[in-house]
């Protein structure tokens, strides 16, 4: 007996105490366990990247030249600037000299004293026929640089921004955290086996889960905390601020919007038949110096509209020659008056359009007109079919009345070869209302309303949502539209709306360029005319690498009206 009981003191007594050893510890090795997979679940919130962003797509008329740059995303500093340059029909072959050039401001002395100083410069030539043409330029650090383009005789500079991968404080939580966990899981382990004591395990243990509630909670708060303000979008960009956006804690506000500007126009002629040097300035309407804080909006630093006497409508894109200075050839190729208007972004705040209170009074001269950037065809009232350029443009509308969402649909040929132009695959620009009758250029220089609007964008599915607008269901179709003209689909379903996606750029990515010739033939547009009576109406989209401009004139009936 006393052997038996001696026997069971000494073999089994021991295996009880290590079972109950092994019991806690097994629960805390699962519950760790289960803590460091708790991020893979809650999938790559921590992992975002900040300041991550796309190609920078921005329109220029350099010259008689209409010019789409591309600066490809820049990936990592220092490293390659992969800069596009796409033409158009009826671009001059000829060279290109382009050049960038660190600016911005820095507490370092070294980074201070380059900025200013070219960096890298390379020449592209220009072929007679559309296309693309690339350069690759060297940039040393993050922060605001410049893209100078020089064809000898003018040089447009164009600011952007080199970013620097950063991290924000939630997501440096995170990897400190689940790094310090790694560390103390091994040593919790160690000590749990190499220890007789339970006790002395919850030291390492307890650093454990303070490291985890680190990062867990960094994780949860990465992808909820407001980013920093945009370096060159919303305040000025300095080179330290976009190496470290999070060093600034000062900002109080996210308010940071800018005062109006004030329009100064110049022109070198007014003679018809002779070509312009357009000069617009820019003026803060609060301190009156000039505008130096102008961002890429819709693929242009700065939207020209001009309007002439028959109705011509030229879309052009100035260069920035300086602070808050931007220039343009135009041709006025007719006496008579141009109404002028500006659209442009400042840094933070927001869009602007400025129409110009004088525009440009030409009168006779002796030289030839010069070409336009468009073929425009005589407006007449209504919609229906307009030939540009040798191709069928048609326009259906639904009812044209004051105050409720009209939907413009406009098909462009019979293919899908539309090629994205500003970002968009269509511009529409509305002004009235106005006299029928009476010269464009002076009838739009006073009229109430001047709108550029763009097409409509795509759900993720491809189709459009229209459920919200008067009239529309979600599920039915179109047929129901008030006003179609004859010749529209008798059914006409959400399927047959313009696919849009891949215009949209998400997490990033960089939008489809002109070099896409995939979309359409449809082009669809939604507004809403605030009153009735006549509007100039211009349609814009690229088709084989040209610029149509197809006009329309649309009366606008009030309510009591019956639409005609």
């Amino acid at each position: 007996m006393n052997d038996t009981a001696a026997r069971m003191t000494g073999h089994d007594t021991p295996p009880l105490k290590a079972h109950a050893l092994r019991r806690p510890l097994g629960a805390v090795l699962a519950v760790l366990l289960s803590a460091l997979a708790l991020p893979f679940v809650m999938g790559s919130g921590a992992e975002a990247d900040s300041t991550a962003g796309g190609d920078v797509q921005v329109a220029q008329t350099l010259g008689d030249r209409e010019l789409t740059v591309i600066l490809r995303r820049v990936t990592g500093v220092p490293g390659p600037l992969h800069v596009d340059v796409i033409t158009h029909m009826g671009t001059a072959a000829g060279r290109l000299t382009l050049a960038v050039t660190p600016t911005g401001v820095s507490t370092s002395a070294s980074a201070a004293s380059v900025s200013g100083t070219t960096a890298d410069t390379a020449v592209i030539t220009l072929g007679g026929r559309p296309g693309t043409f690339s350069a690759v330029l060297d940039v040393t650090r993050a922060g605001p640089w410049e893209l100078s383009l020089s064809d000898e005789r003018r040089t447009a500079t164009i600011p952007f921004i080199v970013p620097k991968q950063t991290t924000s404080p939630a997501e440096t939580a995170v990897y400190v955290g689940f790094s310090g966990a790694g560390v103390l899981i091994l040593v919790t382990v160690l000590v749990a086996a190499r220890v007789r004591r339970v006790w002395w395990t919850l030291v390492p243990a307890g650093g454990l889960v303070a490291c985890l509630t680190v990062a867990v909670t960094g994780t949860l708060l990465s992808s909820r905390l407001p980013p920093p303000p945009s370096q060159g979008g919303q305040v000025d960009a300095t080179i330290d601020g976009v190496a470290d956006p999070y060093a600034y804690v000062g900002q109080q506000t996210a308010d940071y919007s800018r005062p109006p500007a004030t329009l100064l126009l110049w022109s070198s002629t007014d003679r018809a038949g002779e070509a312009a040097d357009l000069r617009l300035t820019l003026s803060d309407a609060s301190t009156g110096l000039p505008v130096d804080d102008v961002v890429v909006h819709d693929g242009a630093l700065l939207h020209l509209l001009v309007i002439g006497p028959s109705g011509q409508l030229w879309h052009l894109h100035p260069i920035r020659t300086g602070a808050g200075v931007f220039e343009v050839p135009l041709s006025l190729p007719e006496q008579g008056h141009y109404a002028v208007s500006a659209e442009f972004a400042r840094r933070g705040g927001g869009v602007q359009q400025l129409r110009s209170a004088t525009g440009i009074d030409a009168v006779p001269g002796s030289g030839a007109a010069a070409r336009t950037t468009s073929v425009d065809a005589p407006a007449r009232a209504g919609t229906g079919v307009r030939t540009v350029a040798g191709l069928d443009v048609r326009l259906t509308a639904s009812s044209l009345v004051a105050g409720k969402a009209a939907v413009l649909t406009v098909r462009i040929g019979e293919t899908a070869t539309l090629q994205p132009w500003l970002g968009m695959l269509g511009h529409l620009v509305v002004v009235g209302p106005v006299s029928p009758t009476a010269a464009v250029g002076t009838a739009t220089q006073g009229a109430q309303v001047w709108a550029h609007s763009h097409s409509m964008g795509a759900m993720p599915d491809g189709t459009h949502d229209m459920s919200g607008m008067d009239g529309m269901s979600h599920a039915g179709s179109m047929s129901h539209m008030e006003g179609m003209e004859a010749h529209s689909p008798a059914s006409f379903s959400s399927s047959d709306m313009p696919v849009m996606s891949g215009l949209t750029s998400v997490n990033g990515d960089s939008t489809a360029d002109e070099t896409v010739a995939a979309y359409g033939p449809d082009v669809s547009f939604v507004y809403t005319f605030t009153a009735a009576g006549y509007y100039r109406v211009w349609i814009q989209a690229e088709r084989d690498n040209a610029i149509l401009t197809v006009p329309y004139l649309l009366h606008v009936t009030s309510n009591s009206e019956k639409t005609s």
